[in-house]
């Protein structure tokens, strides 16, 4: 199912003024940071989430990989709505298991799903419908073929070929995709407790030793930046600010800016302080503002 996700900036500039930014008020002094990221590092080691992460297939993105701009416009509501008739068969008969590979070197074999299966995924209505679909503006997509292809996917391990089910559209221009792993094969992406917040959002490797990192502050902030703990297998990153006095809206604003590390990065993870789970590396070119957006294609 597609979930519509509203960015945090602007959920956060809805609401009212208020007599400082107190919902930012939490962050860490550096004394409190140290011992904060000696916290998070002994949480994290040899945690079963440390190893899902490192070892297995944790997604960090959707499944469903629908062009961005179908033609006709009709398509993306109908699709949304989950409008949807198959003019063919589509095989029931899952493939053969796949290799994924990732740029260090590691594999992992997995499991896939048959067409039918994916279909009855990819075509059921989005979990928020802010438009229903018209009775004379929403057409049915009749899908009149499937074919098994590779597309790029972002993953805890970094981006990998993964199979994915190609379905073709009658009249329509752009295929509608979705990964083919058989869901038994993902291993969970970890949460934050419910008393933590993120602190850092996502980051790039500017340098072997260079961060350069996404992060949010407060509208009226007099001071803010971003500062790093490392060991030898882990690296713990945070942003702080000074606030200033008298009425601030309560809006996030986004920023970047790079950290120094006292060695290359090499293997090791980078954990955000406030929620201690991994920081999303993005490639070159990435939005820091928007981590979750998926890649470009």
């Amino acid at each position: 199912m597609r979930t519509l996700v509203w960015p945090l900036a602007l959920l956060l500039a809805a609401l009212p003024l208020t007599s400082g930014c107190a919902f930012l008020d939490g962050r860490r002094s550096a004394a409190e940071f140290e011992d904060r990221a000696e916290e998070v590092m002994e949480r994290w080691r040899g945690s079963t989430a440390d190893r899902n992460w490192r070892q297995g297939f944790v997604p960090l993105e959707d499944f469903d990989l629908a062009p961005d701009r179908p033609s006709p416009m009709w398509a993306g509501l109908s699709a949304h709505n989950g409008v949807w008739e198959p003019d063919v068969e589509l095989p029931s008969a899952p493939p053969r298991p796949a290799t994924l590979r990732w740029a260090d070197g590691s594999t992992l074999t997995v499991p896939l799903v048959s067409a039918s299966a994916a279909f009855a995924e990819l075509s059921r209505p989005a979990d928020f419908i802010d438009e229903e679909c018209p009775a004379t503006g929403c057409r049915a997509l009749r899908v009149v073929g499937a074919s098994l292809v590779e597309v790029a996917f972002r993953t805890s391990r970094g981006i990998t070929q993964v199979p994915a089910w190609e379905f073709t559209v009658k009249g329509v221009k752009g295929t509608f995709r979705r990964v083919a792993v058989d869901p038994s094969a993902i291993r969970p992406r970890p949460t934050a407790r419910p008393e933590e917040s993120e602190e850092v959002r996502a980051y790039l490797l500017t340098a072997p030793d260079a961060l350069l990192l996404g992060y949010g502050h407060g509208a009226c902030t007099r001071r803010h930046g971003v500062r790093a703990h490392e060991s030898a297998d882990l690296v713990v990153v945070d942003a702080y600010e000074e606030s200033g006095s008298g009425p601030c809206p309560a809006v996030l604003r986004l920023a970047q800016a790079a950290v120094k590390l006292g060695r290359p990065l090499g293997d090791r993870l980078v954990l955000d302080s406030g929620t201690g789970l991994p920081v999303v590396r993005l490639t070159a070119g990435a939005d820091l503002r928007f981590p979750h957006r998926p890649p470009p294609r």
